[in-house]
């Protein structure tokens, strides 16, 4: 057994197996085996993409409604406004007739005349007399006529030859005089500003001047030169008709008594300081039908204007009043008159009429208490008030009205209600139409000193006359273009700097509306059409304001993008980051782990 298994010395030996081949060497910190998965990356962006496909819905449900405004529009009226003033047209007219056709003749050079009259009208306007914005003396027409009776020489277009002889007129008599000329038709249909001049008149001493209560003045004298009439012709023309019979020029607009919307409460307070004393009451009605409804309706171009009335009680003044021997009453003094209102219990302002931005005028009638009646107003020269009334500009009037009898009837038990009478209503009423008129820049009194003469005004039973109406127009609908235009401008630049401003569609429809209003009154205007020229300007400035202080842009005047950034950026930049860097650190990781395979399949392939 053992030689059987014993090996033969001469047995080859036996083969080996070939050995496999040797393998790459392997570093698990630098290479991998396996191709690295995408499921990680791709979960990782598909966060990433839909936080940010998030964004644009967060946009919109923050995003500022803002209506298209005419930004360009604006800045044009802007600039057309500033470059080219109003020029209202008006026409100006002298007629010159006779005394007695028959024994007279008119010894008139119309072209020296005329050359005269225009240079003197350049020469006021010069001085900043009627060349304001609302005027016209640098776009009027002029035209003078010699009526013989056939008008051989008449060079104006809107008079008719023989409408006027002297022969006919009462000069004595304004009002008749002032009715015929007017029956005469001297405007022709239009705003025609005529000056009649009556040649060698007789029966009056110097010469008379008087301004009727339409669109036409006369003059009557004898024995002038051509300069002295240019001279008086000019001054009708420019300070009257132009400007309103004011001095001092055409009202600033801070002086305008007229609300934000074009409305005026006109509130009318009888003030009982001590009811113990006495107690009166009034019969307003018969105030608002005689004096205020005619003026109301001749104001409504400018303003629309409601009225309202009240009876208080327990109002006493703050200043205290001095008894003076001479005069017989307490006087106070036009020093003390600021501060005579007592705001603390005066409760005037109780109208709920006024809300918004209308404009509320006082007037106010206050009854003294019987321990110091009669109440006077001394005026600095000493001399008492004939109203015994005062104003306070943009407040309204006060009128100091004393009872007839100053005895107190509180001895008996039972009180008596007095009524004011009639009479005494009547003056009440014409202190109260002076004082409106003052309020609007116009004069009360019935006299205009003029540079040559004293002219005349007569008054109008509407508390305004036509001429006067023309220049009311006129100055309001420059000062509510310029004010809308203000208004419309400043809007512009704020909504523009506010990018978050919500612009509502009313906000739109009404600088739309505005800007329309804003330019008819500009051609209006241009036309000659004062009424309409105004309503249009009253238009555009309510709707500019209304458009300005909306309620929903109020609100949100300051509602910036650094607003919105500070409140939205805590609740999403911490998630936002963590969400960012997530997808950057998971792709950083892929790349990494990429690169370790790419590196192993590289010396696999060196190794085979």
């Amino acid at each position: 057994m053992a030689e059987e298994i014993s090996e033969s010395p001469n047995d080859p030996p036996p083969e080996t197996p070939p050995s496999p081949p040797s393998e790459p060497e392997f570093d698990s910190k630098t290479m991998r085996k396996t191709k690295p998965g995408l499921k990680r990356l791709f979960l990782t962006f598909t966060v990433l993409v839909s936080f940010l496909l998030g964004f644009p819905f967060l946009f919109k449900s923050v995003e500022i409604y803002r209506s298209p405004l005419p930004f360009h529009d604006i800045d044009i009226l802007s600039n057309d406004v500033v470059s080219n003033p109003f020029l209202f047209p008006c026409h100006f007219q002298a007629i010159f007739v006779p005394s007695d056709p028959k024994s007279s003749s008119i010894d008139v050079n119309l072209d020296e005349l005329e050359l005269s009259i225009r240079s003197k009208i350049t020469k006021l306007a010069s001085k900043g007399i009627g060349s304001q914005c609302g005027a016209c003396t640098n776009n009027f027409t002029l035209s003078l006529t010699l009526d013989h009776g056939d008008c051989t020489q008449s060079l104006s277009k809107s008079y008719k030859c023989g409408s006027i002889r002297a022969v006919d007129l009462d000069f004595s008599d304004d009002e008749s005089v002032d009715e015929a000329l007017e029956s005469a038709g001297l405007d022709f249909g239009g705003k025609v500003y005529s000056v009649v001049v009556v040649v060698n008149g007789d029966g009056v001493e110097g010469v008379k001047v008087v301004v009727g209560k339409y669109r036409h003045a006369w003059i009557v004298g004898r024995d002038w030169g051509v300069e002295e009439v240019a001279e008086r012709l000019a001054e009708i023309f420019v300070k009257v008709f132009v400007n309103g019979g004011r001095e001092e020029g055409l009202i600033h607009g801070e002086f305008m008594p007229v609300g934000a919307d074009g409305r005026i409460v006109l509130s009318f307070n009888l003030l009982n300081a001590d009811p113990m004393d006495w107690t009166y009451d009034w019969d307003f009605q018969k105030i608002d039908e005689t004096l205020l409804a005619p003026m109301i309706d001749v104001l409504g171009p400018i303003a629309n204007i409601s009225v309202e009335s009240q009876v208080l009680y327990y109002t006493p003044k703050f200043t205290f009043s001095s008894w003076d021997e001479k005069l017989g009453g307490y006087t106070l003094s036009t020093k003390d008159l600021p501060f005579f209102v007592n705001s603390n219990e005066w409760h005037l302002d109780t109208s709920i009429a006024a809300g918004g931005r209308s404009k509320i005028l006082q007037f106010v009638v206050y009854v003294p208490s019987a321990k110091e009646c009669p109440l006077l107003l001394q005026l600095p020269n000493g001399e008492i008030s004939k109203t015994n009334a005062f104003i306070s500009p943009m407040w309204g009037g006060v009128m100091v009205w004393n009872p007839q009898s100053c005895s107190r009837d509180s001895d008996s038990e039972l009180l008596v209600r007095h009524i004011m009478s009639p009479e005494d209503l009547q003056k009440v009423s014409e202190v109260f139409a002076g004082q409106f008129r003052q309020l609007f820049g116009l004069k009360s009194g019935s006299l205009h000193v003029g540079a040559v003469d004293t002219y005349s005004l007569l008054a109008s039973e509407k508390g305004f006359t036509e001429w006067e109406l023309d220049f009311l127009s006129r100055q309001h609908t420059c000062f509510n273009i310029h004010s809308s235009t203000t208004t419309l401008g400043s809007l512009s630049k704020l909504v523009q700097s506010l990018p978050r401003m919500i612009i509502m569609d009313e906000i739109g429809k009404q600088v739309k509306f505005s800007l329309e209003a804003a330019n008819l009154a500009r051609s209006n205007a241009s036309l000659g059409f004062y009424d309409a020229s105004a309503v249009s300007s009253r238009q555009a400035r309510s709707l500019a304001e209304d458009a300005f202080f909306h309620p929903s842009i109020m609100s949100v005047s300051y509602y910036s993008f650094e607003h919105c950034f500070a409140v939205y950026s805590p609740f999403f930049l911490p998630v936002s980051m963590h969400v960012l860097l997530a997808a950057l650190r998971e792709w950083r990781r892929y790349k990494q782990e990429k690169a370790k395979y790419l590196l192993w399949k590289a010396k696999e392939k060196v190794a085979s």
